[in-house]
């Protein structure tokens, strides 16, 4: 039956069948009468060993919290190794340690980082295959990627790596900034992740990956956070109150300062005196003491343009021994583009 194909008048004879509750003719399966056929219900296997203790909406919230940290931590990092670097988040994810502890390279640079107020400690493991060449960058290396080590650390490079992790606590303590002030801190850095055992192996963890492009390298930087350290302000995450963007009433003290910004603020002022018309030759030829006749009477008054546009009318003369404007009009209005006509 697997190999026969229905031809165009069985396959009519079957849709007739269907829809008069009848039985098929021979050859054709027999279809259940309509409205009688049952759907089977999804059922998805649950896992014990991998509880999901943290809900899609906290999950989502994550995910918007450490997009924007991605973005600024590889402006950040751009800058410091003057080439451009690209740091895109790839996924959130929740699963127990021992599956992120066994997934990672060994060796790898391991970072404990502390987060008070935030209970235990938190991880940043940066992958070999991008760390050697971030390394070989700051240490003046070129745009060729040499091969990478597979070794722990060295003093000197560990100094160097610092510098890197620091720029994303720096990050990190921004983009948290909305939800809770943390204060951090490298603790240590291990190189074999799997002696580390900072939580039990089936607790569940929250894995935010990001991948980073520097030329032709690709690597990834993972960021870990037990859950147990975040449990008491998960409801922060689920309010979503750091992430608010509505719109505030101002108030008189936002209003001066904005008003300080923009009295601060230069502005460029061009008087137009007159305006002619002259040949490329008697430009050429003019000299000292030459004399350009315009078309312009000199009662009429001056226009006077703030950063390109003309804003008031003016009428020119000296004050202290300088020359000066009077400004003799009110600000003009905007003036509205020329329609073009049908």
């Amino acid at each position: 039956m697997a190999d026969e194909v229905l031809s165009q008048a069985e396959v009519e004879s079957l849709l007739t069948t269907m829809e008069a509750g009848g039985s098929v003719r021979a050859g054709v399966p027999k279809a259940s009468p309509k409205g009688t056929a049952r759907v089977k219900d999804r059922v998805l296997p649950y896992d014990f060993k991998r509880p999901e203790r943290v809900g899609k909406e906290q999950m989502r919230a994550l995910q918007s919290l450490h997009e924007g940290l991605g973005r600024n931590f590889g402006a950040a990092l751009s800058a410091l190794l003057r080439s451009i670097v690209e740091v895109k988040l790839t996924s959130v994810d929740q699963l127990t340690y021992s599956e992120f502890v066994f997934s990672l390279e060994n060796p790898t640079c391991f970072n404990l980082l502390k987060a008070e107020p935030l209970e235990g400690n938190l991880i940043l493991d940066i992958n070999p295959s991008i760390l050697y060449p971030i390394i070989d960058r700051l240490l003046g290396g070129g745009k060729e990627a040499g091969p990478i080590a597979r070794r722990p650390l060295t003093e000197i490079e560990l100094r160097l790596v610092s510098r890197i992790t620091g720029l994303f606590l720096q990050e990190l303590k921004h983009a948290w900034q909305g939800l809770l002030s943390l204060k951090l801190s490298v603790d240590r850095v291990e190189s074999n992740p799997q002696l580390v055992q900072i939580v039990p192996p089936n607790e569940v963890v929250i894995l935010v990956s990001f991948e980073l492009t520097l030329g032709d390298v690709r690597g990834m930087i993972n960021f870990c956070i037990p859950f147990n350290s975040i449990e008491r302000v998960s409801s922060k995450l689920a309010s979503n109150s750091w992430a608010s963007y509505g719109k505030t009433a101002s108030t008189g003290q936002t209003q001066a300062a904005i008003g300080r910004r923009l009295d601060e603020a230069k502005l460029d002022l061009v008087v137009t005196l007159a305006e002619s018309h002259i040949s490329t030759g008697d430009l050429i030829g003019l000299r000292v003491g030459d004399i350009i006749t315009t078309d312009k009477d000199v009662r009429l008054p001056l226009d006077v343009a703030v950063q390109g546009t003309t804003k008031f009318h003016a009428t020119a003369g000296a004050f202290k021994g300088c020359k000066a404007i009077r400004v003799e009009t009110p600000p003009l209005p905007p003036q509205q583009p020329a329609k073009l006509p049908g």
